[in-house]
């Protein structure tokens, strides 16, 4: 393994800029220029990224902005002793010492281990002052190489488990006697930690560190379980059941978060545990000693929450629940939806054939042919698969709604809770409702404080009965009707618009929503309205055919124009990485996968979201006016045989793709140039 770092990524005493970005994408530059990763504005964008999502400044003066990256070759620290410093958000002022973390996209454990180690020293104030101290940018080397494990020099003292970054529980006996505010029943407290971060490479193991320093000070037991990407060595079953209470400081999922369910939780963001861990170890422990804590559950979704409550809108926590189910979903639409085409393909020009399926599936065979042949035997097990495999698209959406607010106890009653939704005929919309109630329903009863001997019952039994019974009888008694009324209305308003130029602004408005958020939630709703109704389509009854060919054609648009844009029409317009993503956008866009555009839209949300909603309309309003109809539910033009007319299908998705394309190199062009020029300036300054 080569070494981390060289005298060629050290800068002392310099300034790289006068802000965040400019430092990172000076610091990315000298990466490229040693050879060790190939697009300077690729891993500074990776690295961009990760800095929105969370500011790298940590206190003392440090900054640590870091990525895993596609673009880097071989693990590297670039490492900048700033003068004057730099905010990079950190609570106490501005950063001297800022190192780059680049890792390959798919680093090994060694290298990953090998970056834990410095994020880890960086907790300890004799290697930072020795950063401070050195005199040259070979001291430095020796600094960092010594702290990592590299080289023939010995490795700096290290923090308690700094050893296995790949995370070894680092669990710390009490010095001494608690403080009476950090006792439970007279006793020090016994508190276990998980720390994660989103690459797993920093923030995780300083959290750690933090936690670990704190807890040892306070002379309390703490156990900390780094969750990093070289991955992690789970706590002792017998420390987590000793532990009175337990702190997530974590910026994804905790994994296997079954083992703490019942002990009390403080929740909290990773960067606050490497900032504030005196404050989370605190409340833990008052969070141990108060009856009415909240607590980690099987059922409580809270426990899957990685940000503490009050850091998420319930805007976003609808969002992530409603995604869930519909992620879920798409396997049982995408395969039934598909095998219910190749039916209609078998079928041929035999209307009556869908009707009879069943029946032929049961009462003939290979050996047994039903009037008609081998294709429509064929055609029948097709169809009939396909429409078992449909028949669990509202229960699938229930459940998995309702396992996204109570995790696995949720399943089960919203499973019922669809298919009673199935029953009274009341629909997708009747789905969702169903499994936000399962899902709510389960998770109180979650939080219910049941005996010991009882709590092995709560998940497998007492929840999904209890769960099934409120919120299936919620929907027989009272919601079921009235929705399946509601839905009712709709499908009587589309059948009579069908035929219609009516038609053509339902078109519009799917095109619309498909386009507006690129896979995000609108998108989502768009699909689960239109294959929700396929089920229901019929030769006398194309409407459904019609809607979910105008939202398949939309949702191919924005990846095959911004492909057209970057590769063709204008490839100057893009930086190199966006050219890259633009020949891999057209198989995805071909493919109706509308998340191939997300790198454009996120890059240039004001420019390249406008012109996709442009092209969406039109694709959408003329793939109605031409009639297309699609049987299937998924695979763009891979599904060419159950499109009907393919040549209508193609006009449409032709017509949007330009427009769009068209659209968003005019923005690029005339609007905000000046300051996109100026903006791009620094990166096209530096060299190769």
């Amino acid at each position: 393994m080569s070494d981390t770092i060289t005298p060629d990524l050290v800068s002392l005493d310099v300034g790289l800029g006068a802000d965040k970005e400019a430092v990172i994408r000076s610091l990315a530059a000298r990466v490229v220029a040693q050879g060790r990763a190939t697009d300077a504005e690729a891993l500074f964008a990776d690295a961009w990224a990760r800095e929105q999502k969370d500011e790298t400044g940590l206190p003392g003066g440090i900054a640590i902005p870091h990525a895993k990256s596609a673009a880097v070759t071989e693990p590297s620290l670039a490492f900048a002793r700033l003068a004057p410093g730099v905010d990079f958000g950190a609570p106490d002022g501005p950063a001297d010492l800022v190192f780059l973390i680049a890792a390959p996209e798919g680093a090994a454990e060694a290298h990953l281990a090998v970056l834990s180690k410095l994020a880890r020293s960086l907790m300890q104030e004799d290697f930072t002052a020795g950063l401070r101290s050195a005199a040259s940018d070979d001291e430095v080397v020796a600094i960092v190489r010594a702290a990592i494990g590299e080289g023939d020099v010995s490795p700096a003292p290290a923090p308690p488990a700094a050893a296995a970054p790949a995370a070894a529980p680092a669990v710390v006996a009490p010095a001494a006697a608690a403080p009476d505010d950090l006792t439970v029943d007279g006793r020090p407290a016994r508190i276990v930690a998980v720390t994660s971060c989103a690459t797993g490479i920093a923030h995780t193991f300083m959290a750690a560190d933090a936690l670990t320093a704190a807890g040892s000070a306070a002379g309390i037991d703490l156990a900390v379980e780094p969750q990093g990407s070289s991955g992690y060595q789970a706590l002792p079953r017998e420390v987590i059941d000793g532990a009175d209470a337990v702190i997530f400081a974590t910026d994804v999922d905790v994994r296997e978060l079954q083992r703490f369910a019942g002990k009390p939780v403080v929740r909290s963001g990773v960067k606050r545990g490497i900032e504030q861990p005196r404050e989370l170890i605190a409340e833990a422990v008052a969070a141990a000693n108060d009856p009415g804590a909240t607590r980690v559950s099987g059922t409580a979704s809270e426990a899957n929450t990685t940000a503490s409550a009050d850091s998420v809108s319930w805007g976003a926590r609808i969002q992530r629940i409603l995604l869930t189910g519909v992620s879920y979903m798409i396997p049982f639409v995408a395969g039934g939806g598909l095998l219910i085409a190749l039916g209609f393909l078998f079928f041929g020009s035999d209307y009556s054939a869908p009707g009879n399926a069943n029946t032929v599936v049961v009462e003939n065979s290979l050996w047994d042919l039903p009037e008609g042949g081998l294709g429509i035997y064929l055609g029948s097990v097709a169809f009939a698969i396909g429409a078992a495999s449909m028949g669990f698209l509202v229960s699938a959406l229930a459940g998995y709604i309702a396992f996204a607010i109570a995790d696995r106890p949720g399943i089960a009653p919203g499973f019922v809770a669809g298919a009673v939704a199935v029953l009274m005929n009341a629909g997708f919309i009747g789905g969702i409702v169903g499994g936000l109630l399962a899902g709510v329903t389960a998770w109180w009863i979650g939080t219910w404080r049941v005996p010991r001997w009882l709590r092995g019952l709560m998940p497998v039994a007492i929840i999904p009965l209890l769960a099934s019974i409120v919120a299936s009888g919620l929907m027989v008694l009272f919601l079921g009707r009235p929705i399946a009324t509601l839905m009712e209305w709709l499908t009587v308003w589309l059948n009579e618009l069908a035929g219609t130029a009516g038609i053509v602004v339902v078109g519009v408005i799917l095109g619309l929503m498909m386009c507006f958020d690129l896979g995000g939630p609108v998108n989502k709703v768009a699909y689960a309205f239109a294959v929700a109704g396929l089920a229901a389509g019929s030769p006398e009854n194309p409407t459904p055919y019609l809607i979910m060919a105008a939202v398949m054609a939309a949702g191919m648009v924005p990846p095959l124009a911004m492909a057209l844009a970057s590769t063709v029409l204008a490839r100057d317009l893009f930086p190199p990485v966006e050219r890259e993503n633009g020949k891999a956008a057209w198989l995805l866009g071909a493919a109706f996968i509308s998340e191939g555009a997300i790198p454009f839209a996120a890059a240039d949300p004001l420019r390249v979201i406008p012109a996709s909603l442009v092209g969406g309309a039109v694709t959408g309003g003329l793939s109605m006016a031409l009639a297309v109809q699609s049987l299937a539910p998924h695979g763009g033009a891979f599904v060419f045989f159950a499109i009907s007319p393919f040549w209508g299908f193609l006009v449409a998705i032709a017509a949007g793709t330009v427009v769009t394309a068209l659209v968003v190199i005019a923005l690029k062009k005339w609007v905000g140039r000046k300051e996109l020029e100026q903006a791009e300036a620094p990166f096209e300054a530096v060299p190769a």
